[in-house]
């Protein structure tokens, strides 16, 4: 059995350390909004709504979360399916682009080895994934952080205590 070196986990620029600060952002962001139903409606930025009521009503960008309630759920999804793997979004509903990438591979035959060229890369793409993975969970951790301290200040700021 393979034993993971206690090093590594308090490394702060270890792959674990920066999951780990995902993960409890996300947890106490979950914590924090007892009513995620109120961030229906609130901008996920606050000169969005200067840039709403100047465009007529419209978002500027329609592809992206709207309201700070659909970014607590995307938060809150991509939490749950790095604590659960994919396994369990595949029992819950429809696959994923990743999942369909996943499956697909999985059903292409194994030959043994890797072709040369696939193998000599694999150092250059597993930093480059690397890299692009810390990149992203930071990001997301200081989401996280942003949309429980907007909760905090917008609905939970002593408003309902008079």
């Amino acid at each position: 059995m393979m034993q993971i070196n206690s090093d590594s986990a308090c490394n702060k620029h270890s792959l674990i350390n920066v999951m780990h600060r995902f993960i409890a952002a996300a947890n106490n962001m979950d914590e924090t909004i007892m009513v995620p139903s109120l961030l229906r409606d609130v901008p996920l930025e606050e000169q969005l709504k200067s840039e709403v009521e100047a465009n007529n009503n419209e978002t500027p960008c329609p592809n992206k979360q709207r309201d700070m309630y659909e970014h607590y759920l995307l938060l809150k999804s991509i939490k749950n399916d790095m604590e659960w793997g994919l396994l369990k979004r595949e029992m819950s509903s429809g696959a994923s682009f990743l999942e369909m990438a996943v499956k697909q591979e999985e059903q292409q035959p194994v030959t043994g080895e890797l072709p040369l060229e696939d193998n000599a890369d694999l150092e250059h793409q597993f930093h480059f994934h690397l890299r692009g993975l810390f990149g992203v969970l930071s990001k997301l951790t200081v989401q996280a952080d942003h949309l429980t301290n907007r909760y905090k200040r917008e609905i939970g700021g002593g408003n309902f205590m008079r």
